[in-house]
């Protein structure tokens, strides 16, 4: 699975460089002198950072082979993305990458499936999106609601409030 770490903003001066949202928590790493990384649209990569500075807070990197201000500026949108295998697994067993969590059953404390997750948002409190027959739900990714992850076997338990998981049947 390809995990987007970076999408190439504007151009920075004339020699090439170009500012980078940064979409990883390892940019250090990620924008590393060297560091090779694919590209969507794949037509434009892969990439190879020569040399990465900060300017007012924003990452700024000058890949090889851009030299100029015109095709800093072809890259412009271009997103910078790895491949989820070279993420080493997380340390603490109760922590979990978003590419991990998406496609997982969602199952109640009696295994019952009820729904799959289809993305996590993070906006202040992470949310599951959960995917149900009849619509979408947002679960708060807490322990007392999401007591179980099993990656091995697939799935989730909630253990959901009364009209959670079921807005309508809420009283």
């Amino acid at each position: 699975m390809q995990l987007v770490v970076g999408r190439i903003g504007r151009p920075h001066g004339l020699r090439g460089e170009v500012s980078v949202e940064v979409r990883t928590d390892d940019p250090e790493s990620r924008f590393a002198p060297g560091s090779a990384l694919s590209t969507d649209p794949a037509s434009a990569g892969p990439l190879v950072v020569e040399s990465r500075r900060r300017h007012s807070g924003i990452l700024l990197v000058k890949f090889l082979g851009v030299a100029d201000r015109d095709r800093a500026e072809e890259l412009r949108g271009t997103m910078l993305v790895i491949d989820s295998e070279e993420i080493p697994p997380p340390e603490d067993p109760d922590e979990f990458y978003d590419h991990q969590l998406i496609g997982l059953a969602v199952v109640t404390p009696d295994r019952e499936r009820v729904g799959e997750v289809t993305d996590v948002l993070h906006h202040g409190q992470d949310l599951l999106v959960v995917r149900r027959d009849f619509g979408e739900v947002y679960v708060p990714f807490v322990k007392a609601l999401v007591p179980v992850v099993d990656l091995d076997e697939g799935f989730l338990v909630v253990d959901a409030p009364e009209g959670l998981l079921d807005p309508d049947a809420a009283v």
